[in-house]
């Protein structure tokens, strides 16, 4: 298994880098194709609320939204040039300018989508939509963090939060290609408790054995919180095993027809130090 079709959400000039630099090489070690997707906000004409004339914008927008469409698209080209890898480009201009949203329908048919963190501090038209991503897409997606600089793609040490759900189950894998790739994988089991068919002692023996059936060297990390936030214990987990990459189910609950994200994940995705694998 290899991720063959990866695709690369583009949300703005400031998080590409990031996503390239994790997208590509990555990419490139699969052979896969990846598609650079970026969408802007279409102009707006604008009534003043003092009853004044009609303000249009347009103009002076369309310029700025061309500009930006034009330099994301040459970086992305010129990047997967020399990557030497397969790559196609989607531009799209929506009422929203969400570059996630307007890559639901792509995502549905890729491998893989990588896209950057929520940065809190970027202004709401440089934020893409993750949830979109996440719970409409039914594909794995690869967060890398704000602050990320290095640019390496490949991962020696991986943690597998599980809990024996239907969510970590489908990360854990989605994330096999990285596994098998990868020098070691903890499962790591937080507050496990006694089931009618398993004991707490025995979390995480199952998927540890089925993930060492593809090679991979797999040890069983069991984690008593003593009511600590279980995306806290996973945060120290990682620091202090220096893992590179963490691989979670998603949670989250409806409101409204609107996904908003469960307590642990919400925990580890505003304090994410290492890309994340989530599915939902």
């Amino acid at each position: 298994m290899t991720y063959k079709t990866i695709l690369a959400i583009l949300q703005s000039e400031a998080d590409a880098g990031r996503v390239l630099d994790l997208a590509l090489p990555l990419a490139s070690r699969h052979d896969s194709h990846v598609i650079g997707l970026h969408a802007e906000a279409l102009p707006m004409v604008i009534a003043s609320p003092m009853g004044g004339p009609v303000v249009d914008f347009s103009v002076d927008m369309q310029e700025e939204t061309s500009r930006r469409h034009t330099v994301i698209r040459a970086l992305f080209e010129e990047r997967a040039r020399i990557e030497g890898v397969a790559n196609e480009w989607r531009g799209f201009d929506s009422v929203s300018g969400d570059s996630a949203v307007s890559g639901i329908e792509s995502a549905r048919s890729a491998d893989l989508v990588v896209a950057q963190q929520t940065d809190p501090d970027a202004s709401s038209g440089m934020i893409a939509n993750i949830e979109a991503l996440l719970f409409e897409t039914g594909r794995p997606l690869l967060l890398v963090p704000y602050v990320r600089k290095e640019r390496a793609a490949s991962f020696k040490k991986i943690i597998l939060a599980w809990n024996g759900s239907k969510q970590a189950t489908r990360a854990a894998f989605d994330a096999l290609p990285f596994m098998k790739e990868a020098e070691s994988v903890e499962v790591l089991c937080v507050d496990p408790q006694d089931t009618p068919r398993r004991d707490a002692e025995m979390a995480g023996t199952a998927i540890a054995a089925a993930l060492a059936r593809h090679d991979i060297e797999v040890t069983i990390k069991i984690e008593n919180s003593g009511g600590v936030a279980h995306g806290e214990v996973i945060d120290n987990r990682i620091a202090d095993t220096g893992a590179d990459l963490l691989v979670m189910g998603a949670f989250g609950r409806s409101r409204l027809k609107e996904f908003v994200f469960g307590g642990a994940t919400r925990t580890l995705l505003q304090s994410m130090t290492i890309p994340t694998l989530l599915s939902h």
